[in-house]
């Protein structure tokens, strides 16, 4: 469980830096024309960490449930929501989401970093948001995660 802590606050770490870095427009200049998207990734990738470090002191302290089968999970989720947070950025430029059914012409990328943020915390439920656009749009079924069958 320690490990998995370490883990999970050095992703933390990493991301915020990562974050602070391109707030502060000190990221690389070869960067710019994907700063929005990235910010995704990294704020997408922050709402996840979260999402486990809650997991953690939960199951560990409050419910004393601690249960090292879960593992992987933990170490795989932050990745999962840095990726989630990504393809939010994708799905809203392409118009396939959308945040608000008015254009402002004051409009900024928050709309992007709540989404992105919401897509790393629960991966399970913006997956499934996401199967249901790919299912309207183009007639893609369900995957079978998503529609309850077994294979």
């Amino acid at each position: 469980m320690k490990l998995i802590t370490t883990y999970l606050i050095a992703i933390l770490i990493g991301l915020t830096y990562l974050l602070v870095q391109n707030l502060l427009n000190q990221l690389p200049t070869e960067f710019e024309s994907l700063k929005v998207g990235l910010m995704c990734s990294i704020i997408g990738g922050l709402g996840g960490c979260i999402y486990c470090l809650r997991a953690v002191y939960l199951n560990a302290c409050v419910r004393k449930q601690w249960d090292e089968v879960w593992k992987p999970w933990y170490y795989i989720r932050p990745i999962v929501s840095m990726a989630c947070g990504g393809v939010s950025y994708l799905f809203l430029r392409a118009g396939l989401l959308i945040l608000e059914s008015g254009t402002r012409s004051d409009s900024s990328d928050l709309g992007f970093y709540a989404l992105a943020f919401i897509a790393g915390l629960n991966v399970d439920k913006f997956i499934s948001k996401i199967e249901d656009v790919a299912q309207a749009v183009w007639g893609i079924e369900k995957s079978r995660t998503a529609s309850g069958k077994s294979e």
